[in-house]
């Protein structure tokens, strides 16, 4: 994910999460932190081209023409990542997309060296946790009203990502 692609990440956001949308600020924090030597994190990209294939991005292929239809971040720090976001359009859910975009943050977490890598999910949010067991997360506890203003909880899950493959 680049600058250039924050406004149309921002409506996408909007539409799948309408109560607790991330703002642009937010996102331009984490990119902040997404370049050079320095970098503790890793924020991606799919976009579609006109003949409709879904594609990961690093170089920006939503400004080339291609539409973004998913994205997802992660955050690495002392041997411990977090998946900060991962969302998919609804009109390629069961695509496979999100598996994609979630393998890309786990290797990525391998090469932070990360330990194991952490992830809220809403507790209403049942597809979500599928894919998340589907990887070898595991539930570990629930954060109460974590997503605001509808006050919903979160339940928190985890993996153990050294020593393991990373498969979906």
């Amino acid at each position: 994910m680049r600058w250039w692609d924050i406004e149309p990440v921002l409506e996408m956001e909007r539409r799948l999460f309408p109560e607790d949308a991330w703002s642009a600020g937010m996102f331009w924090s984490e990119l902040a932190h997404a370049r050079g030597p320095q970098a503790t994190r890793r924020y991606v990209v799919a976009a579609v081209s006109d003949s409709g294939s879904a594609a990961g991005s690093d170089s920006g292929s939503a400004s080339e023409g291609g539409r973004i239809v998913g994205y997802a971040g992660l955050a690495a720090a002392g041997g411990l990542g977090d998946v900060q976001t991962i969302a998919v359009a609804r009109e390629h859910w069961g695509t496979g997309l999100g598996a994609r975009l979630l393998t890309d943050l786990l290797k990525h977490a391998t090469a932070f060296e990360c330990d194991e890598v952490l992830l809220e999910v809403r507790v209403d949010n049942t597809r979500a946790q599928k894919l998340y067991e589907r990887f070898g997360f595991e539930p570990i506890g629930f954060r109460r009203g974590y997503y605001q203003p509808g006050n919903v909880d979160a339940l928190v899950m985890r993996l153990q990502v050294q020593g393991t493959e990373i498969h979906g």
